[in-house]
């Protein structure tokens, strides 16, 4: 199979969807790889490390989408990218569709089959292919709070961990998944006083096990999830929704209520964001204010640590690749559910219910989906 990899055009992204060792893998595997020129700056890969590897360099995207049988990126095709995409192509790369209705329509219209990353499933229903990138996330999320905290960044002019004898800031995480953990094990071991709320016992119960005294764990309720919010000093939005919108969690009049300075940092911000004044930005204009409080809320987040996240995506992604190359999209996805429950669009259909929900659009099932395919 003929594989291409573009280079990333959303603003300061600098990850690429596969790095030189996974492009060996697949070509040592008798497929072809084509990379589009520069495509691995962000992550220190040149063109020559990619020609090492057995791929051919292309000049353009064009050239890329034009050739290749199945693409495979990091983030969702922009606008340019959506208009090169073909029938009988296959998409493999995040996605994010339930609040980005525009990209909905141009990938139905394409015809292409595009899997997303972010639903792809695994034994334990988790989500392996956003684990990844929800690690790095949450681990950027503490480091991005506390430097909006610094009073040149707008913030309270707070140190997270504080110094003894002045008590370290407040934070609260909501949701405590895998971005949730990853917040906290750095607020933690930052010194702040963390707090994490979730409507899970069981996920409550290993944290609270994992931590111990230096996290407090609350069960998430309306009455509780607003006194925290007030009273917090910096506080990570992590939750999830398999597909779907995230839930406005926090309220216009709880950042209302907040004290001046204090910061949000909604890592939820590329299914719509957890926070009803939360607006996506990016990595070179990443902050606002409203109501005296500065939000974060870049939609790329693990695009600003490309080295890292491009590596860590590729060890997830690359077996999933390896069986869209070997076995073409049908054969891969009747073979593993898991690899078809990252369907999204096909045959010219929304094919993920919850995506289908969001956008108020009918689905089609995913094994009618893939049996058409």
């Amino acid at each position: 199979m003929l594989i291409g990899v573009p280079t990333e055009i959303k603003e300061a992204e600098l990850r690429v969807g596969l790095t030189p060792t996974s492009v060996h893998e697949l070509t040592s595997r008798g497929h072809d790889v084509i990379v589009q020129s520069g495509a691995g700056i962000g992550i220190g890969a040149d063109d020559d490390r990619y020609r090492q590897a057995g791929a051919t360099i292309a000049d353009t995207a064009a050239d890329v989408f034009a050739a290749a049988e199945l693409v495979v990126k990091v983030k969702e095709p922009q606008a340019v990218e959506r208009a090169m995409l073909r029938e009988g192509q296959t998409l493999f790369t995040y996605l994010h569709l339930a609040p980005d209705p525009d990209q909905a329509k141009d990938l139905l219209d394409s015809g292409a089959t595009c899997i997303a990353y972010e639903t792809v499933t695994d034994e334990d229903d988790d989500l392996p292919l956003l684990a990844p990138m929800s690690k790095v996330a949450g681990r950027m999320a503490i480091q991005a709070g506390a430097s909006a905290l610094e009073a040149s960044h707008g913030g309270a002019g707070l140190l997270l961990g504080g110094v003894p004898g002045v008590p370290s800031a407040r934070v609260v995480v909501i949701g405590g998944g895998v971005v949730g953990e990853n917040a906290i094990e750095m607020a933690v071991g930052l010194g702040a006083r963390v707090t994490v709320l979730d409507r899970k016992v069981d996920v409550l119960d290993a944290l609270a096990a994992r931590f111990g005294t230096a996290l407090e764990t609350v069960y998430s309720t309306a009455v509780a999830l607003e006194e925290l919010v007030v009273d917090a000093d910096l506080v990570i939005g992590a939750v999830l929704v398999k597909g779907d919108r995230a839930p406005k969690l926090v309220t216009a009049e709880m950042v209302r209520a907040m004290r001046t300075g204090s910061v949000l940092v909604d890592v939820a911000i590329d299914q719509g964001g957890s926070m009803e004044t939360s607006r996506p930005t990016t990595h070179r204009d990443p902050t606002y204010v409203v109501d005296g409080v500065v939000h974060y809320c870049v939609a790329n987040m693990p695009g600003a640590v490309p080295r890292t996240s491009t590596y860590a995506l590729n060890n997830s992604t690359l077996p999933f690749v390896t069986a869209l190359a070997d076995k073409g999209a049908k054969q891969a996805m009747v073979d593993d559910p898991h690899l078809a429950r990252g369907l999204n669009v096909a045959a010219g259909s929304i094919t993920e219910p919850a995506v289908a929900a969001a956008l108020g659009l009918e689905h089609l099932r995913v094994d009618a989906a893939v049996d058409a395919l």
